[in-house]
């Protein structure tokens, strides 16, 4: 598995390409191996939406194939963090790690999804702050025109 970094660095679109071609050329046939790889190359992907539709295979991989379980975690984590789902990248995370606890690569997306949480809470309570302040504002301004 790759270090969180370079689930950051997405295929070029010829690499993509080849892997789509696969996995619609296999169709309702198509092998878990196809349909993993696929998964995999979208979650690495800069685009929102393509990175949802591989969490979306990566789950039905996930539910449908219990062999390939531990292997979707990690990719499953990735995609959710990727996509802003941090409580879901941090569940699938902390459920690779509760199976191999020393696993370099889930303790270094662990870190990166604590430190983004830490960061949006934050930037959540600035934007908190901000708001009551400007609404605090506003009422005084209404009391003194009444006054």
């Amino acid at each position: 598995m790759p270090m969180a970094e370079e689930a950051d660095t997405p295929l070029t679109p010829a690499e993509l390409n080849v892997l789509r071609k696969q996995y619609l050329k296999e169709g309702e046939y198509v092998t878990v191996q196809t349909k993993f790889n696929y998964a995999w190359s979208l979650i690495r992907s800069a685009n929102h939406k393509e990175v949802e539709e591989g969490v979306f295979l990566l789950s039905e991989i996930y539910m449908s194939s219990p062999e390939r379980r531990r292997e979707c975690l990690y990719y499953l984590a990735i995609g959710h963090y990727k996509i802003g789902n941090l409580s879901d990248a941090k569940r699938f995370n902390n459920e690779l790690l509760k199976h191999e606890p020393k696993n370099e690569q889930a303790l270094d997306l662990g870190r990166r999804i604590d430190e983004k949480v830490s960061r949006e809470g934050t930037i959540g309570l600035a934007i908190v702050g901000g708001v009551v302040t400007l609404g605090a504002a506003i009422i005084t301004a209404i009391m003194k025109r009444r006054n």
